[in-house]
């Protein structure tokens, strides 16, 4: 039996960005359209009926990543949080992977989207949609006078932190078990940053916050709490994942979560092992919904920049996922909802149009 690929799925996060960054920036972006080695491009996007997502700037630490995996893998773990990226350090990577998102565009491979309907046209027509995120506020001056620049450029999303320290919070680190109650939380600045981002309608992302941050955020900001790639802290006792009060909170704001596909979040063992089966990933989607309720929970994926389950490491795979969530016993309305129609709907209330 053909597996579907639709609804169309919109993703909450991937790292695409990074990755033809890494291969070589700019002239490594005609690939998108004819097919990369990573998980995402043109083509497996048809496949795999994948219409966009949310598009992550993303500037790296200098790490070590075999020993990084090599210690996820061990029963217990407690990463030290990478040093802090001054500003001068993070712009030029800034402004290379924006020019990649812009020249992406340029190729016909997606559309960058600023507004709901800039999406919807987008998947009407067939054309991927791409949101202007950034995963880490290392690039933002004090002034914020970045944002209001990178905003008009396009960006829609950010995360005020990745998992390290920057002039506006405390990031949280890979530890397993554990709670994400580890650090501290908002600077000053940090809520200015809250603050300017919920007047400019710039989606706040919660996800590599600890809680600490997590609450001050839910004090300052009057827009709905969103975790764009997080899992359920009850299932996999990770500091990445949320705890029912942070899950509380989210659904009291009307907010969302998107699965992570990230194998360490999944896993109830916390190890970076891709033997998961999706089995593993539907309870997740279990508890995400009996938390949040079904409007609130949607696809948070990592792709291209996590390791993910086995069966599903190229967005051509997603069909299984949908034909799992069938199996599962969701609904046709309720696996819209989950592949896109959440993001939209939360994504409206933040932007406001």
């Amino acid at each position: 039996m053909t597996q579907p690929t639709a609804p169309i799925i919109f993703d909450g996060h991937n790292d695409l960005l990074f990755q033809l960054y890494t291969a070589g920036g700019l002239s490594a972006a005609p690939g998108f359209l004819t097919g990369l080695p990573g998980a995402i491009d043109v083509p497996s996007a048809k496949a795999g009926g994948f219409g966009g997502g949310f598009f992550a700037v993303y500037v790296p630490s200098h790490t070590n990543l075999d020993e990084k995996l090599a210690e996820m893998s061990k029963p217990q773990y407690r990463l030290p949080l990478p040093e802090p990226i001054s500003w001068e350090a993070a712009m030029p990577v800034v402004m290379t992977q924006a020019a990649i998102l812009f020249e992406l565009e340029r190729l016909g491979g997606l559309k960058i989207c600023r507004t709901v309907v800039d999406i919807r046209a987008a998947l009407d027509a067939g054309i991927m949609a791409a949101i202007f995120h950034m995963e880490g506020a290392e690039a933002i001056d004090p002034d914020l006078h970045t944002l209001d620049v990178l905003y008009q450029a396009g960006l829609r999303s950010l995360g005020p932190v990745w998992s390290r320290n920057t002039i506006f919070a405390e990031g949280v680190p890979f530890c397993f078990p554990s709670t994400p109650d580890i650090g501290g939380g908002l600077t000053g600045a940090g809520v200015q940053l809250v603050k300017r981002c919920n007047e400019l309608g710039i989606m706040l992302d919660l996800s590599h916050m600890n809680e600490a941050g997590f609450w001050d955020v839910a004090r300052h900001s009057d827009a709905p709490l969103v975790a764009t790639h997080s899992n359920a802290h009850a299932i996999a006792p990770h500091s990445r994942n949320l705890t029912d009060a942070q899950l509380d909170a989210i659904r009291g704001s009307d907010g969302m979560v998107g699965l992570n596909f990230a194998v360490a979040f999944l896993r109830d063992d916390g190890q970076m092992q891709a033997d998961v089966p999706i089995a593993q990933m539907l309870r997740h989607l279990d508890y995400l919904l009996e938390k949040l309720g079904e409007d609130r929970v949607g696809l948070g994926s990592d792709y291209d920049g996590a390791m993910v389950p086995q069966e599903l490491t190229r967005i051509s795979a997603l069909p299984m996922l949908r034909a799992a969530m069938e199996q599962h016993g969701y609904g046709d309305a309720l696996i819209a909802k989950l592949c896109h129609e959440n993001w939209l709907r939360v994504l409206e209330k933040t932007w406001g149009a």
